[in-house]
């Protein structure tokens, strides 16, 4: 039998309680729900990491929306971006005439989002913008320039609330910044 192990102790700082970031989560709905009245939005999110807050998101935003996932892979099992970027999951829907809303996780080296811009720019929507929870502008390799960030953060590996390490962490309903000795 696997002893069970509370993920909190690889935890070295909650850098984002559960209410703050339903707080944050509230403004950007409020935000993208007046810039978008009378458009045809399209929420996409990226999986995995996206997913709890696309979920929260959504429910945040208060005019018609609707949404559609893709799932790309860059990272494998590690901490630094390859900088390969591959489709995993495609979208389902037909792009034309859609407003596009990329809600990300997290934006650091910015290849994988400026990736998906340039593919999604190529199948004809009425426009493109990023939304991502979480911005580390120093980790920046390339030009991406969010619309809605959440809050940016120091360059530190953080994990919950969807973000990952290794696969793990996504469920913890905070975020936090990972002890260095779990992933060194």
């Amino acid at each position: 039998m696997t002893e069970h192990v509370d993920m909190r102790q690889d935890i070295e700082e909650v850098l984002f309680s559960e209410e703050q970031i339903s707080q944050i989560v509230a403004r950007i709905g409020q935000e993208i729900s007046r810039d978008y009245a009378g458009k045809n939005l399209l929420l996409v999110s990226v999986l995995k990491g996206s997913v709890v807050f696309m979920a929260d998101l959504m429910r945040a935003i208060t005019i018609p929306a609707r949404i559609d996932f893709m799932a790309t892979s860059s990272y494998g099992s590690g901490v630094k971006s390859s900088g390969v970027v591959r489709i995993l999951k495609d979208l389902d829907l037909e792009l034309k005439g859609y407003d596009i809303l990329i809600v990300e996780d997290i934006l650091d080296s910015g290849k994988t989002l400026q990736y998906l811009t340039r593919l999604l720019q190529s199948r004809g929507p009425a426009s493109i913008r990023i939304c991502t929870l979480f911005d580390k502008p120093e980790r920046r390799e390339v030009e991406v320039f969010p619309t809605y960030v959440g809050a940016r953060i120091p360059d530190a590996f953080i994990v919950g609330y969807g973000l990952d390490y290794d696969e793990k962490y996504r469920n913890l309903p905070f975020v936090g910044i990972l002890k260095p000795a779990v992933y060194a």
